[in-house]
């Protein structure tokens, strides 16, 4: 790991690399388990494709920082578990540790649109509202009942912090979303 004084180069801060270390110290998981977070947990914040988690797999184990041992699941079906290593481990943490010192631009294809719209009575406006109030609705609606599903206890929000605080947020992200509509759809 290149680093200049104990903080790791922007070169090296491709995030995929480090959400996949995460996943893998939290629990031994295939290649298509992974694929599955990002659809669901990891999904809620971050985005991969299986042709972006294939490639990084190979590049960490290459490095030394995760390594697999291959499974059979029913009878011919091979399958690679991947682990992490202790030099995994390190670089996770490293990374965690790390400050966060850079906002990353929202790409939020809707907003792109309104920028281009000139007119307050412009006729595509109020669909458009309409479209994205019912889209973000939606989606509290589902991060609401994701908080209520995964979050159910006490002693969970304990053992799972971060991701809690990271729910907390796109809940609270959401609700104002919706609100901000909201009001523009009155007016």
């Amino acid at each position: 790991m290149t680093s200049i004084k104990g903080k790791i180069t922007i070169g090296q801060r491709n995030r995929l690399q480090y959400i996949i270390l995460g996943l893998l110290n939290q629990q031994p998981q295939t290649g298509y388990d992974l694929a599955k977070a990002f659809e669901n947990e990891i999904g809620e914040f971050w985005q991969a494709q299986h042709s972006q988690i294939y490639p990084m797999l190979k590049r960490l184990e290459a490095a030394g920082e995760i390594t697999h041992e291959d499974t059979v699941a029913g009878e011919k079906l091979a399958k690679k578990q991947y682990t992490l290593t202790p030099t995994g481990r390190e670089k996770l943490v490293a990374w965690v540790s790390q400050p966060s010192p850079e906002l990353t631009p929202n790409k939020d294809e809707f907003i792109l649109k309104l920028y281009f719209i000139k007119k307050a009575d412009d006729p595509r406006i109020q669909p458009m509202l309409r479209e994205q109030y019912q889209l973000h609705q939606a989606q509290l609606q589902h991060l609401q009942q994701r908080r209520e599903t995964v979050f159910a206890d006490r002693a969970t929000i304990d053992q799972a912090y971060g991701h809690y605080l990271i729910l907390d947020h796109a809940i609270e992200r959401e609700t104002h979303y919706v609100e901000w509509l909201a009001q523009y759809l009155k007016k």
